[in-house]
């Protein structure tokens, strides 16, 4: 992501992106995130004021490049 920013910023207007079992989660037992609906490759989005033409190429890219190098799960 090249948009997105990276960092739990609470009432930002910029779309971020987050890996909560590494951030806001990583307090927790993995027992514990998972009870909290927290998987391994769960990435929570918030959506900005950004324009959607823009997010969603962002979001498309990083997809695409996620799917080329492997470490990522086809998207639905």
């Amino acid at each position: 992501l090249k948009l997105f920013y990276h960092v739990a910023n609470i009432g930002d207007a910029r779309s971020l992106a987050i890996h909560p079992a590494s951030t806001t989660h990583q307090q927790l037992s993995s027992a514990e995130q998972l009870a909290a609906g927290v998987t391994p490759g769960y990435v929570r989005l918030s959506v900005g004021i950004e324009h959607p033409d823009d997010i969603l190429a962002d979001l498309t890219q990083a997809l695409a490049q996620a799917e080329a190098s492997g470490s990522g799960r086809k998207a639905a």
